[in-house]
């Protein structure tokens, strides 16, 4: 079974930065495009970053020049670097495998909260 376990939200202040983790097991994620999303109260759910399997990446536009996606195959493990971190980056933050040509399920890690105070 797929599970993807993320780390490292907290509370930072304004302009500040944070390193999220997700680690996944039950499955190698390099054949996989791995995302970031992320939800604030009372808004819907949105994409953040994805990053292929070859390694290019996509940036919703808010984040952009803010945040970096990677991954490290050999970890199994797929990052999400936040700086310049604003209020508006306040969210619950979810790692995912993305749907492939023979797998059509996406798998959902259970979040963590990142909290930037102004």
């Amino acid at each position: 079974q797929v599970q993807l376990v993320e780390s490292g939200g907290g509370l930072v202040q304004a302009g500040g930065s944070l390193r999220l983790s997700c680690a996944a097991s039950g499955s190698i994620i390099s054949s996989y495009t791995m995302g970031w999303y992320r939800q604030a109260p009372g808004k819907q759910r949105e994409l953040v970053a994805t990053i292929t399997s070859a390694g290019s990446t996509n940036y919703v536009d808010s984040v952009k020049g803010r945040f970096t996606i990677a991954r490290d195959n050999a970890k199994n493990t797929v990052y999400l670097q936040m700086s310049r971190l604003k209020s508006e980056d306040t969210a619950v933050y979810y790692c995912t495998r993305e749907r492939s040509s023979w797998d059509s399920r996406v798998y959902w890690g259970q979040g963590t909260q990142v909290t930037v105070s102004s």
